[in-house]
């Protein structure tokens, strides 16, 4: 899911579908008007599943995307390899993902891990 939001309405730390990616925003720098146009806002992000930067140059009155991001918990069922089985604790709802590099020694079963979702995809953020 997403929504719709002004250029002007969008802060650091906040999130912007750029290329049909969830991204963060890592800076916002907005030129001054010109003496024939509209103030320019330049958003540089960085993608949250697939951690690229990317930047994007827009009037400030322009309508752009904001993903809905969700943090939710779920339990570890079982570990293979690079992989963890989770079982969301809201929804009961079974499914695999990949383990982060930075997580690797820390997810086991039985544990409780918090990961992300938005527009579709998830992502193990860290553990609970």
């Amino acid at each position: 899911m997403k929504e719709q939001a002004e250029v002007r309405q969008l802060r650091e730390g906040g999130y912007i579908v750029i290329d049909d990616e969830p991204c963060e925003i890592i800076s916002i720098s907005v030129s001054k008007p010109g003496k024939h146009g509209a103030a320019k806002a330049r958003i540089d992000a960085i993608g949250i599943f697939d951690s690229q930067k990317r930047s994007i140059v827009e009037p400030v009155t322009a309508k752009i995307y904001i993903p809905m991001v969700e943090r939710k918990r779920a339990q570890v069922l079982s570990v293979a390899r690079d992989n963890a089985q989770l079982m969301d604790l809201s929804t009961f709802e079974t499914f695999e993902l990949p383990i982060p590099e930075d997580l690797k020694d820390k997810v086991e079963p039985g544990k409780e891990v918090i990961y992300i979702e938005s527009l579709g995809k998830r992502k193990i953020e860290r553990m609970a």
